[in-house]
Protein backbone atom coordinates (compact mmCIF):
# COMPACT_ATOMS: atom_id res chain seq x y z
CA UNK A 1 0.00 0.00 0.00
CA UNK A 2 1.08 3.74 -0.43
CA UNK A 3 2.35 5.32 2.52
CA UNK A 4 5.60 6.23 4.56
CA UNK A 5 7.68 3.15 6.20
CA UNK A 6 9.82 4.69 9.17
CA UNK A 7 12.66 1.93 8.73
CA UNK A 8 15.65 1.30 11.38
CA UNK A 9 18.77 2.64 9.49
CA UNK A 10 21.36 -0.13 8.66
CA UNK A 11 24.19 -0.53 6.43
CA UNK A 12 23.48 -1.02 2.78
CA UNK A 13 24.12 -3.83 0.29
CA UNK A 14 26.09 -3.04 -2.45
CA UNK A 15 23.47 -4.65 -4.83
CA UNK A 16 21.31 -2.85 -7.44
CA UNK A 17 22.16 1.01 -6.71
CA UNK A 18 20.99 3.81 -8.45
CA UNK A 19 23.28 6.07 -6.61
CA UNK A 20 26.76 3.87 -6.71
CA UNK A 21 28.50 6.61 -8.74
CA UNK A 22 27.40 9.29 -6.02
CA UNK A 23 28.09 6.68 -3.01
CA UNK A 24 24.44 6.49 -1.24
CA UNK A 25 25.23 3.46 0.12
CA UNK A 26 24.84 3.10 4.18
CA UNK A 27 21.31 1.27 4.83
CA UNK A 28 19.59 0.12 1.86
CA UNK A 29 19.83 0.72 -2.09
CA UNK A 30 17.32 0.67 -4.63
CA UNK A 31 17.06 -0.48 -7.74
CA UNK A 32 18.56 1.15 -10.85
CA UNK A 33 15.54 1.77 -12.79
CA UNK A 34 13.53 2.79 -10.19
CA UNK A 35 15.34 6.02 -8.50
CA UNK A 36 17.26 8.97 -10.10
CA UNK A 37 19.06 10.31 -12.59
CA UNK A 38 22.48 9.96 -12.51
CA UNK A 39 23.62 12.27 -14.89
CA UNK A 40 21.55 14.90 -13.29
CA UNK A 41 22.92 14.40 -9.28
CA UNK A 42 26.88 14.62 -11.20
CA UNK A 43 25.65 17.88 -12.13
CA UNK A 44 25.62 17.05 -15.73
CA UNK A 45 23.38 18.22 -18.59
CA UNK A 46 20.95 15.63 -19.79
CA UNK A 47 21.88 13.74 -23.07
CA UNK A 48 20.66 15.84 -26.06
CA UNK A 49 20.77 19.29 -24.25
CA UNK A 50 17.63 21.37 -24.92
CA UNK A 51 16.89 19.49 -27.87
CA UNK A 52 16.51 16.13 -26.03
CA UNK A 53 14.40 17.21 -23.41
CA UNK A 54 11.78 18.76 -26.23
CA UNK A 55 12.35 15.22 -28.02
CA UNK A 56 11.92 13.34 -24.28
CA UNK A 57 8.23 15.23 -23.48
CA UNK A 58 6.27 14.35 -26.53
CA UNK A 59 7.08 10.75 -25.76
CA UNK A 60 6.25 10.95 -22.11
CA UNK A 61 3.19 12.19 -22.83
CA UNK A 62 2.24 10.00 -24.79
CA UNK A 63 2.97 7.54 -22.56
CA UNK A 64 0.92 8.98 -19.77
CA UNK A 65 -2.29 9.23 -22.15
CA UNK A 66 -1.91 4.95 -23.20
CA UNK A 67 -1.38 4.13 -19.82
CA UNK A 68 -4.29 6.28 -19.02
CA UNK A 69 -6.71 5.14 -21.88
CA UNK A 70 -5.54 1.46 -21.16
CA UNK A 71 -6.94 2.09 -17.43
CA UNK A 72 -10.26 4.26 -17.87
CA UNK A 73 -11.25 3.80 -21.98
CA UNK A 74 -9.89 0.46 -23.90
CA UNK A 75 -11.37 0.29 -27.82
CA UNK A 76 -9.89 -3.33 -28.31
CA UNK A 77 -13.11 -4.63 -28.83
CA UNK A 78 -15.66 -1.90 -28.85
CA UNK A 79 -18.15 -3.64 -26.73
CA UNK A 80 -18.98 -3.95 -23.14
CA UNK A 81 -15.62 -6.24 -22.16
CA UNK A 82 -13.73 -2.98 -22.88
CA UNK A 83 -15.06 -2.04 -19.64
CA UNK A 84 -13.89 -5.89 -17.67
CA UNK A 85 -10.46 -5.02 -19.71
CA UNK A 86 -9.98 -1.38 -18.36
CA UNK A 87 -10.42 -3.22 -14.66
CA UNK A 88 -8.26 -6.04 -15.44
CA UNK A 89 -5.19 -3.27 -16.41
CA UNK A 90 -6.45 -1.51 -13.20
CA UNK A 91 -4.97 -4.44 -10.95
CA UNK A 92 -2.11 -5.11 -13.29
CA UNK A 93 -1.10 -0.93 -12.73
CA UNK A 94 -2.27 -1.50 -8.94
CA UNK A 95 0.05 -4.21 -8.70
CA UNK A 96 2.73 -3.13 -11.49
CA UNK A 97 3.22 -5.88 -13.76
CA UNK A 98 1.67 -7.37 -16.72
CA UNK A 99 0.62 -5.20 -19.83
CA UNK A 100 -2.38 -3.31 -20.75
CA UNK A 101 -3.91 -3.61 -24.18
CA UNK A 102 -6.41 -1.15 -25.16
CA UNK A 103 -5.91 -0.19 -29.27
CA UNK A 104 -5.48 -2.80 -31.71
CA UNK A 105 -3.37 -0.33 -33.71
CA UNK A 106 -1.32 0.90 -30.52
CA UNK A 107 1.18 -1.14 -28.35
CA UNK A 108 0.20 -2.31 -25.48
CA UNK A 109 1.63 -0.53 -22.13
CA UNK A 110 3.97 -2.26 -19.76
CA UNK A 111 3.35 -2.17 -16.39
CA UNK A 112 5.96 -1.88 -14.04
CA UNK A 113 6.08 -0.97 -10.58
CA UNK A 114 7.47 2.01 -11.20
CA UNK A 115 4.29 3.47 -12.52
CA UNK A 116 2.21 5.89 -10.57
CA UNK A 117 -0.71 3.66 -10.22
CA UNK A 118 0.99 0.69 -8.17
CA UNK A 119 -0.01 0.42 -4.81
CA UNK A 120 3.26 -1.20 -3.10
CA UNK A 121 5.50 1.64 -2.71
CA UNK A 122 6.35 2.93 0.25
CA UNK A 123 9.48 5.38 1.52
CA UNK A 124 11.88 4.34 3.92
CA UNK A 125 15.20 5.70 5.48
CA UNK A 126 18.75 5.10 4.54
CA UNK A 127 22.05 6.73 6.34
CA UNK A 128 23.90 9.60 3.79
CA UNK A 129 27.59 8.45 3.77
CA UNK A 130 30.33 10.68 5.59
CA UNK A 131 33.42 9.16 3.62
CA UNK A 132 35.20 11.71 1.29
CA UNK A 133 36.53 10.79 -1.84
CA UNK A 134 39.61 11.43 -0.62
CA UNK A 135 39.69 8.46 1.66
CA UNK A 136 39.30 6.13 -1.53
CA UNK A 137 36.86 3.82 0.21
CA UNK A 138 35.34 1.37 -2.24
CA UNK A 139 32.82 -1.27 -1.49
CA UNK A 140 32.99 -5.28 -3.50
CA UNK A 141 30.15 -7.14 -2.89
CA UNK A 142 31.18 -11.00 -3.42
CA UNK A 143 29.16 -13.76 -4.51
CA UNK A 144 30.91 -15.68 -1.00
CA UNK A 145 30.52 -16.34 2.52
CA UNK A 146 32.25 -14.04 4.88
CA UNK A 147 34.04 -17.14 6.39
CA UNK A 148 35.51 -18.04 3.04
CA UNK A 149 36.37 -14.43 2.07
CA UNK A 150 38.36 -13.71 5.75
CA UNK A 151 39.95 -17.11 4.99
CA UNK A 152 41.15 -15.92 1.46
CA UNK A 153 41.32 -12.42 2.12
CA UNK A 154 45.23 -12.24 1.79
CA UNK A 155 44.68 -14.49 -1.59
CA UNK A 156 41.93 -11.33 -2.74
CA UNK A 157 44.62 -8.72 -1.62
CA UNK A 158 46.66 -10.33 -3.77
CA UNK A 159 44.49 -10.78 -6.79
CA UNK A 160 43.18 -7.05 -6.91
CA UNK A 161 46.75 -6.03 -6.59
CA UNK A 162 47.28 -8.31 -9.88
CA UNK A 163 43.92 -6.34 -11.35
CA UNK A 164 45.56 -3.11 -10.85
CA UNK A 165 48.44 -4.42 -13.18
CA UNK A 166 51.08 -5.26 -10.30
CA UNK A 167 52.13 -1.84 -9.66
CA UNK A 168 54.92 -2.26 -7.30
CA UNK A 169 53.58 1.39 -6.14
CA UNK A 170 50.09 0.46 -5.19
CA UNK A 171 49.11 -1.23 -1.94
CA UNK A 172 45.65 -2.67 -1.77
CA UNK A 173 44.03 -2.55 1.54
CA UNK A 174 41.14 -4.10 3.29
CA UNK A 175 38.82 -1.18 5.33
CA UNK A 176 36.60 -3.87 6.53
CA UNK A 177 34.46 -6.78 5.72
CA UNK A 178 30.63 -7.88 6.51
CA UNK A 179 28.24 -10.37 6.05
CA UNK A 180 25.15 -9.58 3.54
CA UNK A 181 22.05 -11.46 2.47
CA UNK A 182 21.83 -14.05 0.11
CA UNK A 183 25.58 -15.62 1.45
CA UNK A 184 27.30 -12.61 -0.35
CA UNK A 185 29.96 -10.69 1.68
CA UNK A 186 31.07 -6.85 1.58
CA UNK A 187 34.33 -5.80 1.50
CA UNK A 188 35.42 -2.35 1.52
CA UNK A 189 38.90 -1.65 0.21
CA UNK A 190 41.07 1.75 -0.48
CA UNK A 191 44.57 1.75 -2.33
CA UNK A 192 47.60 3.40 -1.43
CA UNK A 193 50.14 4.94 -3.82
CA UNK A 194 53.17 5.40 -2.63
CA UNK A 195 55.43 8.08 -4.58
CA UNK A 196 59.19 8.21 -5.29
CA UNK A 197 59.51 10.69 -2.76
CA UNK A 198 59.04 8.34 0.03
CA UNK A 199 55.09 9.57 0.86
CA UNK A 200 52.09 8.04 0.05
CA UNK A 201 48.82 8.94 -0.24
CA UNK A 202 45.13 7.41 -0.69
CA UNK A 203 44.05 6.96 -4.27
CA UNK A 204 40.45 9.09 -4.76
CA UNK A 205 37.48 6.54 -4.51
CA UNK A 206 36.08 8.33 -8.07
CA UNK A 207 39.54 6.92 -9.87
CA UNK A 208 39.59 4.02 -8.40
CA UNK A 209 35.90 3.04 -9.42
CA UNK A 210 36.10 4.35 -12.72
CA UNK A 211 39.44 1.99 -13.39
CA UNK A 212 37.26 -1.47 -11.94
CA UNK A 213 34.08 -0.16 -14.06
CA UNK A 214 36.23 -0.56 -17.12
CA UNK A 215 35.08 -3.46 -19.30
CA UNK A 216 38.44 -5.42 -19.14
CA UNK A 217 38.91 -5.07 -15.66
CA UNK A 218 35.21 -5.37 -14.61
CA UNK A 219 35.38 -8.85 -16.33
CA UNK A 220 38.47 -9.57 -14.47
CA UNK A 221 36.51 -8.81 -11.04
CA UNK A 222 33.71 -11.21 -12.04
CA UNK A 223 35.96 -13.95 -12.88
CA UNK A 224 37.07 -13.23 -9.07
CA UNK A 225 33.28 -13.37 -8.11
CA UNK A 226 32.74 -9.56 -7.15
CA UNK A 227 29.25 -8.73 -8.31
CA UNK A 228 29.27 -5.05 -8.19
CA UNK A 229 31.43 -2.63 -7.12
CA UNK A 230 30.27 0.77 -5.26
CA UNK A 231 32.15 4.32 -4.00
CA UNK A 232 31.36 4.87 -0.49
CA UNK A 233 31.50 9.21 -0.86
CA UNK A 234 29.28 11.62 0.56
CA UNK A 235 26.65 13.53 -1.58
CA UNK A 236 27.54 17.52 -2.13
CA UNK A 237 25.43 19.70 -0.96
CA UNK A 238 23.72 20.21 -4.49
CA UNK A 239 23.47 16.69 -5.27
CA UNK A 240 21.48 16.18 -1.66
CA UNK A 241 19.32 18.88 -2.62
CA UNK A 242 18.80 18.12 -6.35
CA UNK A 243 17.82 14.33 -4.62
CA UNK A 244 15.69 15.13 -2.25
CA UNK A 245 13.53 18.06 -4.44
CA UNK A 246 12.70 15.53 -7.44
CA UNK A 247 10.59 12.69 -6.06
CA UNK A 248 11.73 9.47 -7.84
CA UNK A 249 9.81 7.74 -10.53
CA UNK A 250 6.45 6.32 -9.25
CA UNK A 251 5.81 7.82 -5.91
CA UNK A 252 3.80 10.59 -5.36
CA UNK A 253 5.08 13.93 -4.71
CA UNK A 254 2.79 14.21 -1.89
CA UNK A 255 4.18 10.97 -0.04
CA UNK A 256 7.87 12.32 -1.15
CA UNK A 257 7.37 15.63 1.33
CA UNK A 258 5.08 13.86 3.62
CA UNK A 259 8.34 11.56 3.86
CA UNK A 260 10.84 14.14 4.05
CA UNK A 261 8.58 15.95 6.99
CA UNK A 262 8.62 12.56 8.82
CA UNK A 263 12.72 12.19 8.64
CA UNK A 264 13.73 11.34 12.06
CA UNK A 265 17.28 12.93 11.79
CA UNK A 266 17.54 15.15 8.68
CA UNK A 267 21.73 15.50 8.41
CA UNK A 268 21.89 11.74 8.85
CA UNK A 269 19.04 10.08 7.50
CA UNK A 270 17.60 10.15 3.42
CA UNK A 271 14.23 9.07 2.16
CA UNK A 272 14.77 6.32 -0.18
CA UNK A 273 11.44 4.43 -2.08
CA UNK A 274 10.74 0.95 -1.85
CA UNK A 275 8.91 -0.49 -4.23
CA UNK A 276 7.42 -4.01 -4.59
CA UNK A 277 7.97 -7.16 -2.53
CA UNK A 278 11.18 -7.81 -3.68
CA UNK A 279 12.53 -4.86 -2.12
CA UNK A 280 11.03 -5.00 1.23
CA UNK A 281 11.99 -8.69 1.47
CA UNK A 282 15.51 -7.30 0.83
CA UNK A 283 15.58 -4.53 3.69
CA UNK A 284 14.35 -7.42 5.90
CA UNK A 285 16.92 -9.50 5.48
CA UNK A 286 19.17 -6.76 5.63
CA UNK A 287 17.83 -5.68 9.10
CA UNK A 288 17.51 -8.99 10.15
CA UNK A 289 21.61 -9.41 9.32
CA UNK A 290 22.27 -6.28 11.18
CA UNK A 291 20.12 -7.46 14.23
CA UNK A 292 22.49 -10.51 14.15
CA UNK A 293 25.64 -8.67 13.98
CA UNK A 294 24.54 -6.38 16.78
CA UNK A 295 23.42 -8.97 19.05
CA UNK A 296 27.28 -10.92 18.42
CA UNK A 297 28.85 -7.19 19.67
CA UNK A 298 26.32 -7.80 22.79
CA UNK A 299 27.45 -10.80 23.33
CA UNK A 300 31.10 -10.42 23.26
CA UNK A 301 30.72 -6.85 25.30
CA UNK A 302 28.52 -9.43 27.88
CA UNK A 303 31.07 -11.91 27.88
CA UNK A 304 33.78 -8.83 28.51
CA UNK A 305 31.81 -7.26 31.06
CA UNK A 306 31.67 -11.10 33.10
CA UNK A 307 35.55 -11.63 32.36
CA UNK A 308 36.27 -8.07 34.02
CA UNK A 309 33.68 -8.58 37.10
CA UNK A 310 35.41 -12.10 37.67
CA UNK A 311 38.79 -10.20 37.44
CA UNK A 312 37.98 -7.21 39.94
CA UNK A 313 36.20 -9.96 41.96
CA UNK A 314 39.89 -11.71 42.23
CA UNK A 315 41.06 -8.38 42.69
CA UNK A 316 39.50 -7.64 45.35
CA UNK A 317 40.52 -10.60 46.99
CA UNK A 318 44.43 -10.20 46.49
CA UNK A 319 43.82 -6.67 47.82
CA UNK A 320 42.40 -7.34 51.14
CA UNK A 321 45.30 -9.85 51.67
CA UNK A 322 47.78 -7.64 50.79
CA UNK A 323 46.20 -5.14 53.11
CA UNK A 324 46.62 -7.96 55.82
CA UNK A 325 50.22 -8.69 54.88
CA UNK A 326 51.18 -5.25 55.41
CA UNK A 327 49.31 -4.60 58.54
CA UNK A 328 51.45 -7.73 59.63
CA UNK A 329 54.81 -6.28 58.24
CA UNK A 330 54.10 -3.02 59.95
CA UNK A 331 53.61 -4.85 63.22
CA UNK A 332 56.82 -6.22 62.62
CA UNK A 333 58.60 -3.37 61.85
CA UNK A 334 57.42 -1.70 64.84
CA UNK A 335 58.61 -4.22 66.95
CA UNK A 336 62.36 -4.12 65.63
CA UNK A 337 61.60 -0.13 65.64
CA UNK A 338 61.17 -0.85 69.30
CA UNK A 339 63.99 -3.09 70.32
CA UNK A 340 66.48 -0.28 68.47
CA UNK A 341 65.48 2.39 70.14
CA UNK A 342 65.49 0.32 73.63
CA UNK A 343 69.17 -0.60 72.73
CA UNK A 344 69.93 2.88 71.75
CA UNK A 345 68.53 4.51 74.71
CA UNK A 346 69.90 2.00 77.11
CA UNK A 347 71.87 4.30 79.73
CA UNK A 348 70.20 7.21 79.18
CA UNK A 349 67.98 9.20 81.31
CA UNK A 350 64.08 9.57 80.30
CA UNK A 351 63.88 12.91 78.60
CA UNK A 352 60.60 15.25 78.41
CA UNK A 353 59.02 13.70 75.31
CA UNK A 354 59.50 10.28 76.07
CA UNK A 355 57.93 10.99 79.60
CA UNK A 356 55.17 12.87 77.99
CA UNK A 357 54.24 9.62 75.36
CA UNK A 358 54.64 7.38 78.49
CA UNK A 359 51.90 9.11 80.22
CA UNK A 360 49.56 9.34 76.83
CA UNK A 361 50.22 5.48 76.80
CA UNK A 362 49.17 5.25 80.32
CA UNK A 363 45.95 6.64 79.42
CA UNK A 364 45.62 4.43 76.19
CA UNK A 365 45.96 1.78 78.33
CA UNK A 366 43.77 2.91 81.08
CA UNK A 367 41.43 3.51 78.70
CA UNK A 368 41.52 0.07 77.14
CA UNK A 369 41.43 -1.71 80.79
CA UNK A 370 38.09 0.20 81.37
CA UNK A 371 35.10 -2.30 82.07
CA UNK A 372 32.84 -0.08 79.83
CA UNK A 373 35.35 -0.13 76.71
CA UNK A 374 37.32 -2.14 75.30
CA UNK A 375 37.89 -4.75 78.24
CA UNK A 376 34.52 -5.02 78.16
CA UNK A 377 33.67 -5.55 74.68
CA UNK A 378 36.29 -8.00 74.95
CA UNK A 379 34.72 -9.97 77.66
CA UNK A 380 31.52 -9.84 76.00
CA UNK A 381 32.98 -11.33 72.86
CA UNK A 382 34.75 -14.17 74.52
CA UNK A 383 31.72 -15.33 76.44
CA UNK A 384 30.12 -15.29 73.00
CA UNK A 385 32.54 -17.26 71.78
CA UNK A 386 32.52 -20.35 74.72
CA UNK A 387 28.61 -19.98 73.48
CA UNK A 388 29.57 -20.78 69.95
CA UNK A 389 31.96 -23.63 70.86
CA UNK A 390 28.93 -25.09 73.66
CA UNK A 391 26.57 -24.71 70.80
CA UNK A 392 28.89 -26.11 68.34
CA UNK A 393 29.61 -29.05 70.70
CA UNK A 394 25.91 -29.81 70.83
CA UNK A 395 25.53 -29.23 67.11
CA UNK A 396 28.22 -30.11 65.38
CA UNK A 397 27.05 -28.95 62.07
CA UNK A 398 26.74 -25.44 63.05
CA UNK A 399 30.89 -24.05 62.79
CA UNK A 400 32.40 -21.08 62.94
CA UNK A 401 35.65 -20.14 62.51
CA UNK A 402 37.85 -16.77 63.69
CA UNK A 403 39.77 -15.08 61.59
CA UNK A 404 43.78 -15.92 62.30
CA UNK A 405 44.96 -12.48 62.84
CA UNK A 406 41.86 -11.27 64.84
CA UNK A 407 42.50 -14.68 66.98
CA UNK A 408 45.73 -13.87 67.46
CA UNK A 409 45.08 -9.97 68.81
CA UNK A 410 42.40 -11.60 71.59
CA UNK A 411 45.69 -14.04 72.59
CA UNK A 412 48.09 -11.20 72.42
CA UNK A 413 45.13 -9.07 74.31
CA UNK A 414 44.80 -11.63 76.59
CA UNK A 415 48.16 -12.96 77.71
CA UNK A 416 48.84 -8.90 78.67
CA UNK A 417 45.79 -8.76 80.79
CA UNK A 418 47.24 -12.09 82.90
CA UNK A 419 50.82 -10.21 82.90
CA UNK A 420 49.08 -7.23 84.25
CA UNK A 421 46.65 -9.67 87.02
CA UNK A 422 50.36 -11.67 87.59
CA UNK A 423 52.13 -8.38 88.67
CA UNK A 424 49.02 -6.89 90.34
CA UNK A 425 48.86 -10.10 92.57
CA UNK A 426 52.62 -9.61 93.24
CA UNK A 427 52.06 -5.96 94.17
CA UNK A 428 48.92 -7.23 96.42
CA UNK A 429 51.48 -9.83 98.03
CA UNK A 430 54.41 -7.27 98.71
CA UNK A 431 52.04 -5.06 100.14
CA UNK A 432 50.78 -7.97 102.30
CA UNK A 433 54.44 -8.95 104.17
CA UNK A 434 54.74 -5.07 104.44
CA UNK A 435 51.39 -4.97 106.67
CA UNK A 436 52.69 -7.53 108.31
CA UNK A 437 56.14 -6.42 109.25
CA UNK A 438 54.61 -3.16 110.13
CA UNK A 439 51.82 -5.18 112.61
CA UNK A 440 54.87 -6.98 114.13
CA UNK A 441 56.81 -3.92 114.73
CA UNK A 442 53.83 -2.39 116.53
CA UNK A 443 53.11 -5.57 118.38
CA UNK A 444 56.88 -5.12 119.19
CA UNK A 445 56.43 -1.70 120.62
CA UNK A 446 53.31 -2.12 122.39
CA UNK A 447 55.09 -5.01 124.82
CA UNK A 448 57.66 -2.63 125.05
CA UNK A 449 56.13 0.23 126.32
CA UNK A 450 54.35 -1.91 128.74
CA UNK A 451 57.65 -3.86 130.60
CA UNK A 452 58.96 0.21 131.40
CA UNK A 453 55.70 0.58 132.59
CA UNK A 454 55.31 -2.11 134.54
Amino acid sequence: MVGVVRSRPQQCSVHQCSLQNTGLMCCESVTVSRCFDLDVLRGAAPTGGLFGLQAQAPAQTNQLINTASALSAPTLLNDERDAILAKWNQLQAFWGTGRGYFNNNIPPVDFTQENPFCRFKAVGYSCVPSSKDEDGLVALSLNKKEVDVRMQQQQLVESLHKVLGSNSTLTVNVEGVRALPDDQTEVIIYVVERSPNGTSKRVPATTLFSYVEQANVKLQLQQMGVAMAVTRTALSPAQLKQLLHNPPAGVDPIIWEQAKVDNPDPEKLIPVPMVGFKELLRRLKIQEQMTKQHQTRVDIISNDISELQKNQGTTGAKISQYKRKLMDLSHRVLQVLIRQEIQRKSGYAIQMDEEHLRVQLDTIQSELNAPTQFKGRLNELMSQIRMQNHYGTVRSEERYIVDTDLLREIKQHLKQQQDGLSHLISVIKDDLDDIKIIEQGLQDSVHVRAGKLS
